[in-house]
């Protein structure tokens, strides 16, 4: 809180309340929106624009409804304009951030790709998050394990994940403690919310996700 009382917007500790679910949560688990120049709405997948923001939670069923039922203009206490194609429009650019910090992860030695390499780090326990791609094939997927208390992501497509690592495709990937790991699971968990459904679903392809 400030001084004066009102919730600093910035504080990353902070919780904000979804304007479609009406339920309070960490902003990882929201997407933030603001007001454009033009009143239109703007998704701020970065969280630094200008402007109040309006929070709503990273779920396809919750930004349909808060479209639906003109939930962003009672947020924002006046008439403004939602792009019909924002919501789809979501899913690739969170698709792009997801693959851009994994990217940054791999250039800082965080993050490995392959087989054989993921397997040696998850034997040897360097691994903290195991990503695999959604069109892989489920029986070389569940020859592979989500690491013990560590994360599962598996709802980027192997061209994605490719892109990740500079290859046409990846299958496999892994993460390793510290760095941009916790962002990038937060960030894949956004993502998942508007490809998949919901964020607390459990969808994988070893049949052993966490998070």
């Amino acid at each position: 809180m400030s001084r004066g009382g009102a919730t600093k917007e910035l504080d990353d500790g902070a919780e904000r309340k979804c304007i479609a679910t009406g339920e309070v949560q960490p902003k990882h688990g929201l997407i933030r929106f603001v007001v454009g120049p033009e009143n239109q709405i703007v998704p701020d997948l970065m969280g630094k624009l200008p402007g109040r923001g309006i929070w709503v939670a990273a779920d396809k069923d919750a930004l349909a409804k808060a479209v639906k039922k003109g939930l962003f203009a009672r947020a924002a206490k006046k008439p403004v304009t939602v792009n019909e194609e924002m919501l789809d429009q979501l899913e690739p650019m969170l698709a792009r951030r997801v693959v851009d910090l994994i990217s940054l992860a791999r250039r800082s030695g965080s993050a490995v790709a392959g087989y054989e390499r993921v397997k040696d780090w998850l034997s040897k326990e360097e691994a903290e998050v195991l990503i695999q791609s959604s069109d892989g094939s489920a029986r070389g997927k569940t020859k592979l394990s989500t690491p013990h208390f560590g994360s599962y992501i598996g709802w980027l497509t192997a061209q994605e994940l490719g892109l990740a690592f500079g290859r046409q495709s990846v299958i496999h990937a892994a993460l390793g403690a510290g760095g941009l790991t916790k962002r990038v699971v937060e960030e894949a968990q956004r993502l998942k919310g508007i490809r998949i459904g919901t964020v607390n679903a459990d969808v994988g392809g070893n049949g052993r996700t966490k998070g």
